[in-house]
Formats: structure tokens, sequence, C-alpha cells
């Protein structure tokens, strides 16, 4: 079976950008399924025996692509392309896809090279086979059901419907970044969002014990859930040993700076694994106002002490915008599971740090020896 592939963004890039990108969709594709591929004059054409299901599933995970089609070759021949016209149509019709009782109906034509027609000319051909055919009624303006019609010099394809992809670019296109992953909703979305910039993803998760009793579990199987849209690319997991820094930020800071004091210590951390992992950027699942660490002013002074570029895709969503991503990729049942919340969250934490004042607390704890110190516990967690 034949496949169209379309990109959207990819086709604006310069031919030599244009070509790496391409080869990297079809590498990404190719790690999920056993295919080949045409590349020709901008048009990716899959190639494979698996089974439909199979095609749809990969490519339906793959970001890169703006949408595909199941298309259906023969020679250019209006003979031949009638015949397949009459061969296939009907198990549209029989599926309910299109009801010629009730639908209208287009041709769409396009044609690359020289022919002894023009797209306006077989398109008319195509729209009178399908009328003789089912008596279906024309609509070129907005029909219910399009018939597609591609020629290619001595070739021509024949296919009925456009299914959506994901968008975005192909992960891996644009190198590795960390993310900051808990067992909440955020931040495996945020994960997801710059897998869709074409991201490599390395997650960090912050091991708040004893404040916490949540499970590893939950951030393993939100990693798996992942790691199904990164084709081509491994999403790696770290864990570290967290609840020794919490303890001091206690026991020497002010209680309202706890929520502060943590997430700055977590930036800093991703930004000693990014170096490792050979990483350009952090990012996280922050949504301004949407918790105390997460005001304006808590923003700033976080990330005060990172010197390494902090990304939050979801600063601008609202809560039940992030929850509809989390739902269509997987993640939302899981982190909803009940986990007790952190204990070290104070009852009044503070919402508009002073920056000044942060960071004389920041020097009084010593945070930079202990988040050193706290780096020794990274442990990569085999999935």
């Amino acid at each position: 079976m034949k496949y169209f592939i379309r990109y959207g963004e990819i086709g604006v890039k310069s031919p030599k950008i244009r070509r790496k990108f391409e080869n990297k969709l079809m590498t990404n594709i190719q790690s999920g399924l056993n295919c080949s591929f045409e590349n020709n004059q901008g048009r990716i054409t899959l190639i494979s025996d698996e089974s439909e299901e199979k095609v749809h599933d990969v490519l339906g995970r793959t970001f890169g692509i703006v949408s595909y089609s199941p298309v259906i070759e023969t020679v250019t021949d209006k003979e031949e392309i009638a015949k397949l016209v009459k061969k296939t149509l009907p198990d549209y019709i029989d599926s309910g896809k299109f009801n010629p009782e009730k639908d209208t109906f287009a041709v769409r034509c396009r044609r690359v090279g020289k022919h002894e027609f023009s797209s306006q000319e077989m398109a008319g051909y195509v729209g009178s086979v399908v009328i003789d055919l089912c008596n279906a009624k024309v609509n070129l303006s907005n029909p219910d059901f399009t018939v597609y019609v591609e020629v290619r010099e001595d070739k021509t394809y024949l296919y009925f419907e456009k299914i959506k992809g994901l968008n975005g670019l192909p992960v891996g296109s644009q190198g590795r970044v960390v993310c900051l992953i808990s067992s909440g909703i955020d931040s495996p979305v945020a994960a997801y969002q710059m897998l869709k910039r074409g991201c490599s993803v390395t997650l960090l998760h912050c091991d708040n014990y004893p404040f916490t009793n949540e499970s590893l579990d939950k951030v393993i199987k939100n990693t798996q859930n992942i790691s199904r849209f990164s084709l081509g690319e491994e999403v790696r997991l770290y864990s570290v040993k967290y609840g020794k820094y919490l303890e001091k930020v206690q026991k020497d800071a002010p209680p309202r700076m706890t929520c502060v004091l943590c997430k700055s210590g977590m930036y800093q951390l991703a930004s000693i694994l990014a170096k490792n992992e050979k990483a350009n950027a952090i990012v996280d699942g922050s949504s301004i106002g949407q918790v105390a660490s997460q005001t304006l002013s808590n923003i700033e002074a976080t990330r005060y002490h990172c010197r390494m570029p902090i990304f939050s895709p979801l600063i601008c969503y609202d809560k039940l915008e992030i929850e509809d991503i989390a739902k269509k990729i997987g993640t939302y049942e899981v982190s909803i599971i009940p986990d007790g919340g952190c204990s070290a969250v104070p009852r009044y934490p503070e919402t508009h740090a002073n920056l000044e004042l942060f960071k004389e607390i920041v020097e009084k704890i010593n945070q930079k020896t202990i988040l050193e110190e706290t780096a020794d516990s990274f442990t990569k967690i085999e999935l």
C-alpha cells in the first residue's frame, strides 16, 4: 500500500535544510514501521506492507506530518483512471463515508509534468465517471466528499481522504532539552509540546521523599506515554533525591520561601543534568498564576540563578486547555491518581518574592553547594 505524506513548515526551509528535515521525518517513521519511501519533488510517498491499522497508528504519532492519505496508483490513461474510480469508490459508499443520495462531491486534480489535458479537464472527466456511477450532485465550493486525483508524469494516484497529522517538526531535528517532570498533569504535557517542536527530551524527576509519598510508577507510566510520540529518538528519564535539599530549606529559610527555593533548586539541577546530556535548554510546565511559584515575580526569582534558557510551553494555557491535551496523549488518567501531595508546602507560600531578599536567602542557605551534592544522586531510570 502507498501513502502520501504531507508536511507543513518544513516546506519553507532552504533546499538543503528541507532535505535534512525530510530525511529525519522518514527515519522517525521507519523506527516504528517496516517501510520504504519515494521522495520526489517535495512529495514523500510511503510504501509498506504493514496493516493499515499499524500504518495509521504510527503516522498518527509522528510529529512533522500535516496530513497523509492512502493512495492507489494506476497509469496516466483516462480509461484506466475511470476503471480505478469505479473499483474503489463503492467501498467508501458501502462504509458510509460517502452517501450519494445526500452528499455532494467535487474532484480536485493536481498535475506534475506535460499532458494532453489540463487539470480542470481531468477533474471534469473523473467527475462525470462519479456521476455515471452513483448520480451524486456536484458542489465545487463546499463539497461533502472529495475525490483527489494526482497526475505525476505517466503515473496517476487516486485518494479520497486527507487524514490529519500532529503537525510540528520531526522529533530530533532541534536538539535535546531537559524537562522537569512530576506526577502531576502539566509537566508531561509540556514535554509533549517540546516534542512537537522537534526537540529530543530528557526527563528529570525530583524525588521529594520524605515530603511526598508519590510513587515513581506514575512518572514512569507517563514517560512511556510521552515516548509513544518520540519516534526515532529515545526519551530518557532521570531521578534525583531532592528531600535533603528541602530539609535544608525548611531548617534555614523562612517557611514562606519554601516553594520559591524548591523551584529554583530544580532549575539548577536540571542545568547540571543538561550539561551531561548535551542539552541546550530546560523545560517546565509553568502556567502564569496557576500556583504560588508561578506568579511573575516568583518566576523571575526562581530562574535568576540558572544560566541556561528555560522554556515554559504552557505559560499562557489555562488548566482546562492543559487537561484536554493530557487526555489526548494518555497522561491525564495517570496524573490524577491520588498521591497525597507535598507536605513541604507552607500554609502561606510567598507569591511575590522580593528578588534582592531571595538572593540573600540563597547565599545564607549555601544553595549552590548543597545542590552540587544533590546532583551526585542522579539516577537513570531504565524504562
